[in-house]
């Protein structure tokens, strides 16, 4: 990780030299649909293509700068409502310490920082290694997970990078609602397709240099393709930098 800060800055997204995500690759993330994963999760992207590229520059390459960005496409793209607090599914102990921070730490507080709300580590992870490399099966057992105790009635946003089962999420979910937590809404930075629906429609990884187009009756789970810079400018120039309005969290001032 020391060794990152004396190498050029690069794109998470094509590891082009420059800003840590070039406007190609935010244009293609822009261009990009909402994504359901298993279990209901609602996530701001599909794990596929230039996104799946992003969140694992976060999680393995020290991106960390691009979890502010992906926090914003979360906030805009999936309404969550009015919560009081936001939290995260935290990663094992082991990997935190590898990486010297925990991903969905830093979208929880970039999160709560685009809606105004406090963000403060509620849950604990008790047992269970890092879900990445596992199979299916193995990943539906999930981690277990114990949670701080809190007063009934608060409406937590639990936040976490990749939904592959949705059983981390519902662990946590558990967790907190047997601490006290009234209601818990879930969210992800990306999830692969449903399992329900593998099968029935593909994502296909995104392809550089290729202008995104979408046919007549065309899923918007695909992924879109690398845009020219031209076009990446257009949507620049378009998109809508007010699109956030800031929650509120009344009588919560200490609990960040």
């Amino acid at each position: 990780m020391i060794l990152d800060a004396f190498l050029p800055a690069s794109c998470a997204g094509c590891n082009q030299p420059g800003e840590v995500l070039c406007r190609r690759c935010r244009f293609s993330l822009a261009s990009l649909s909402a994504q359901v994963g298993d279990g209901g999760v609602p996530a701001a992207l599909p794990f596929s293509g230039v996104a799946r590229q992003v969140v694992l520059g976060l999680k393995y390459r020290n991106r960390r700068s691009v979890a502010r960005h992906l926090a914003r496409l979360m906030v805009r793209r999936v309404p969550v409502g009015q919560v009081h607090l936001v939290t995260w599914a935290p990663t094992s102990a082991g990997r935190a310490r590898q990486r010297g921070f925990d991903q969905a730490e830093l979208l929880a507080r970039s999160i709560a920082r685009e809606l105004g709300v406090p963000c403060r580590r509620l849950l604990f992870r008790t047992h269970g290694t890092a879900q990445t490399g596992h199979s299916r099966a193995e990943r539906l057992r999930g981690p277990s997970f114990r949670a701080r105790s809190s007063r009934d009635g608060l409406r937590v946003l639990l936040v976490d990078d990749v939904v592959t089962t949705g059983a981390t999420l519902a662990a946590a979910k558990d967790a907190l609602l047997a601490a006290g937590v009234g209601e818990v809404v879930c969210i992800a930075a990306a999830a692969t397709p449903d399992h329900a629906m593998v099968g029935r429609q593909s994502v296909r990884p995104a392809q550089r240099r290729t202008v995104a187009t979408a046919g007549a009756g065309s899923s918007s789970t695909t992924t879109a393709s690398m845009p020219t810079p031209s076009a990446a400018v257009t949507l620049e120039g378009t998109s809508s930098k007010n699109a956030v309005r800031p929650g509120s969290a009344p009588n919560l001032a200490r609990a960040s």
